[in-house]
Parts: structure tokens; sequence; C-alpha cells
């Protein structure tokens, strides 16, 4: 199947590889020094500069509006824009289009109250806070989420929180006014799924402690402002909780469908750009006697880089494709897939960028280790490869089951050792089973 682009989004691709292109790349060195200089702590004045001239030019909430009064964009339709913002660390900020912020915009939209958008959503929407999300924990393996331990206890018209989080994205941008917190309300429920609720806790409430920000790869704020975040006692009003007890899970499952999305898309733009500058890096080093262009071994990766990207291009599209037509329910083994797909292909392509640069590909000159700590960091967030990968071969499990109940004839059958010998004896009737022993 083929996935044609609307007019309007080939209109917004072009404005936004344009705007990329005049702002973006132009400022990237910039941008990295800010990072390294001002720290997690501080706002990056040339982020700040170019997010008015992307509102200026109608390149904002992209996720949401595709501009000030645009109707929604589907899943398939901003696939695409988040390919092209992915080709530079610092682009999905500047068009209000960056995690954690998109996935907790969306989850407020979907699952607050007027009173919860009024306060929390049209701010983040405006651009005038950031916000944060909470749910890893560094006392417990929370690749599964069932294992979370932080409490959510009801006292009175408030709830009462307690936990130590960790990699807990955005929590130490100063601009950071809101965390969404997932805990605990009922441990003693029978059905694990239902004991997690998330709240919205804002940031300035007495027991918030962000204790420490976390480095990605010593990367501190790039490409992701993780952080220890301490919650004791925190008293908030019990209308903060998002759709009601227990429901943390399914809030979680409505809001990770579409950022797998935007992370796998955002990866492949990174993926192009990596290519582009492994290309011309071929081009032009000349290692004994010719270029890196003539070499077996460079041409091989080159190509396989090329496979790589189509084929997970193609996988994401068609996981887009299918949570626009069937529900992210129906979508969720191709949703798995990408999520196992991407980050593998992004950090075999880096690597490959990196041996074909050299030592200087080590460097922070060539974008290739932000490059590489981004998608290492995704074969771990939003779940780590392993848990996707169960997932995924017990759904082909179960289809292959309902496909052939009976577990009887075609590609379902099963024989014994003894069944295989006796089936295909009169094919070796000398060999006494040799290919047995």
């Amino acid at each position: 199947m083929m996935y044609e682009l609307s007019d309007r989004v080939r209109r917004l691709k072009s404005e936004l590889e344009d705007f990329m292109a005049a702002h973006i790349y132009p400022g990237e060195d910039e941008f990295y020094r800010q990072a390294e200089i001002l720290g997690p702590w501080a706002v990056f004045p040339i982020i700040e500069e170019l997010k008015v001239e992307a509102r200026r030019q109608g390149l904002w909430n992209l996720w949401h509006t595709a501009g000030e009064s645009s109707a929604p964009l589907s899943n398939l339709e901003y696939a695409s824009l988040c390919e092209i913002m992915g080709r530079s660390l610092m682009a999905p900020e500047v068009f209000n289009c960056s995690a954690p912020d998109t996935g907790n915009m969306e989850t407020i939209l979907r699952y607050g109250t007027d009173a919860q958008k009024e306060r929390w959503l049209k701010p983040l929407m405006e651009g005038e806070i950031r916000s944060s999300f909470a749910m890893t924990e560094p006392a417990v393996a929370s690749s599964d989420a069932t294992n979370i331990s932080s409490s959510i206890v009801r006292d009175g018209d408030d709830y009462v929180i307690n936990g130590r989080k960790w990699y807990t994205t955005g929590a130490t941008d100063p601009r950071c006014e809101i965390i969404i917190f997932m805990g605990k309300t009922d441990p003693a429920d029978a059905d694990r799924h239902r004991q997690q609720s998330m709240i919205l806790v804002p940031k300035s409430t007495p027991g918030v402690q962000v204790v420490r920000p976390l480095p990605v790869f010593g990367f501190y704020g790039v490409p992701d402002r993780a952080a220890e975040v301490l919650f004791d006692n925190v008293r908030v009003p019990a209308d903060n909780i998002l759709l009601g007890e227990g429901r943390g899970f399914e809030i979680a499952q409505g809001r990770l469908g579409p950022g797998r999305i935007h992370h796998c898309m955002r990866l492949i733009g990174m993926c192009e750009r990596i290519l582009e500058r492994m290309c011309r890096r071929a081009d032009f080093r000349t290692p004994f006697g010719k270029a890196l262009a003539q070499q077996g071994v460079t041409l091989e990766r080159i190509a396989d880089a090329r496979i790589l990207i189509e084929q997970t291009r193609l996988l994401t599209l068609r996981a887009a494709y299918l949570m626009d037509t069937v529900g992210n329910k129906e979508a969720k083994a191709e949703i798995a897939m990408i999520k196992v797909a991407a980050p593998s292909a992004a950090c075999t392509i880096v690597d490959w960028a990196i041996q074909l640069f050299g030592g200087g590909g080590t460097s922070s000159d060539h974008f290739l280790t932000a490059a590489f700590a981004n998608a290492r960091l995704l074969r771990l967030a939003d779940g780590p490869d392993e848990v996707h990968r169960n997932q995924i071969a017990r759904l082909e499990l179960n289809r292959q089951h309902e496909r052939n109940p009976s577990q009887t004839g075609g590609v379902a059958e099963v024989l014994s050792l003894e069944e295989v010998e006796t089936r295909f004896a009169h094919l070796h009737p000398a060999s006494d089973s040799y290919l047995w022993k």
C-alpha cells in the first residue's frame, strides 16, 4: 500500500524543510554550545528565539492543529512531518512538538477535565510553560510497569503522593510547571493493571524535589532533560486525578501509541541525515590511495543503511495508517514492531557512521555522538526491546492458534522425534537414523 500525502501535508512538509534549512541547521552549533555551557537547568536562548519565528510562520503545535485554525492531522499525516523534525535534535521543541510535552498535551486533551485543560493544556499549547512525565522508578524493574511502587493515597479532598522517580523527562527545565505522575492508588486490586492511576502534580507543590539531572551518555539536556525527582508527602487536590482511579494503564496505552510513531519517525529523519553525511564523508576521505566511497565495506554499509531506513519507514507508516483506520488496540503488534525496529536500525546506522568518520566520529563535532545517545536511549524509553518482542511473539502465537486451533496440519503441525524418524526413514534406509544421533 502506498501512502499518498495530502496537499496540506505537502505544503507543511515544504515549509518545514525550508525552515530547517534557514534556521535549524545554521543554529545547531550554537544550540550545542548553549546546552553545554548553560546546562540542563537553563533555558536555551536560541530555542526561544526560533519558537517566535516558527509560530509566526504557522509551524506550531503540528502534532495537533497543523496551524492555528486547521483540523488535526492524522497519525499518518503527522508522521511525515516528524521525520523532517527528527533530522535535528533541537527542532521538535522549536515547533512545540517535543517529548514529553506532546504526550502530556495529548493526555490532558484526551483524558483531562475542562478545568484541567484550561489550567494546564492551554499554557502548554501556547508554549508558556513546559511539563514532565514521572513513571520510571530506580528501586524496581520499571520495564514491568505493574512494579511501580509509588503511592497515591486519598485523604479527604486530597491525594497524598510518595515516591522516587527517575528518567523523569523535562523536570530540570525551569519552565516546567506540571508533572504527570503515575503511582498506585489500590495496590491490593486483584487486577494488577487496575492498581495504578495518573495524577497532575504542579511542580511547585511542597514536597516535590528535583534531586539531580541525569545525563544520557554524558549529554545533559540533549536530547533529553532527564532527572531524578523525589515526591515526599506531596498533597494535591483530588480533582487532579486523570480519568479516575485505576485508569493509569489505560491512559498510558492511549498516550504511548502516538508517541511511538513520533519517536520512530524522528529517528528515521535522523538516520536520513546521518546517511547523507556518510555519503559526503565517503566521497572526500581518501585512505590508502582511494576514496572511502570506493571501499567495498563502505558501499555495503551505505546500501544496508538505505535498506534499513526504507524498511523502517514503511513499517512505521503502516502502523500509523492502522492506528488511524482500525485503532491503537488493533495496531498494537505494529506499534510494538516499530518500537523495536526503529531504534535498532538507528543504532546500527549511527555506529556505521562513527566507524566511517573515524576518531572524529566519537567527538561532538559531527552530530553522531548525540544521535547515538538518542537512538540508544530509545531502545529503553517507552519500554525496552525485550518487552516489545515478548508482546509481538505472544500476539503472533495467538494469531497462529486462531488460524490453526487444532494445531494439526499445515504450518502448525508439530511432530515428535519418533514421528519424524518414521515419516522420513525411507529417505535414508541404511542410515540407522544417523540424523538423530
